[in-house]
């Protein structure tokens, strides 16, 4: 089993109101080289949580952080053009991410939570993960 003490909250990187599936994501990251999906968990726009890669998995979400984290990602991330980055989180999308980092952190105590925009030069995921989860 995997040591995990790091949560990893991510976006998509696609248009508001363009919902995305685990297959879609394995498929463009398979494109990319890597062995499949990179996300461990999907929250798409009606909320729904879909499993990506399995949990007793290295991700290959957040370079340098993969080895003891978890990454979710939500579909969005960016205004309609597709270019400009926004919280485009729908309420269900809100709630679905509360619950499953809360079960996360029931699994893997002492864990804290971050958005990808702490390891890396992206604004992914696009809101202020250390505000919404009161992890400073």
């Amino acid at each position: 089993m995997r040591h995990i003490d790091k949560i990893i909250i991510h976006c998509t990187a696609t248009p508001r109101h363009r919902d995305v599936t685990v297959t879609e994501i394995d498929s463009w990251h398979r494109a990319r080289g890597w062995n499949g999906i990179g996300y461990h968990y999907l929250i798409r726009l009606d909320g729904t949580i879909e499993t990506g890669r399995p949990i007793d998995l290295a991700g290959a979400h957040c370079r340098g952080q993969n080895s003891r984290s978890v990454g979710i990602a939500y579909a969005g991330g960016l205004e309609t053009d597709g270019h400009t980055p926004a919280d485009t989180r729908t309420p269900q999308q809100r709630a679905a991410l509360r619950t499953l980092v809360g079960r996360l952190l029931t699994l893997y105590p002492g864990s804290s939570v971050h958005g990808h925009n702490e390891f890396s030069s992206k604004k992914c995921p696009c809101f202020n993960v250390s505000v919404e989860f009161n992890t400073k």
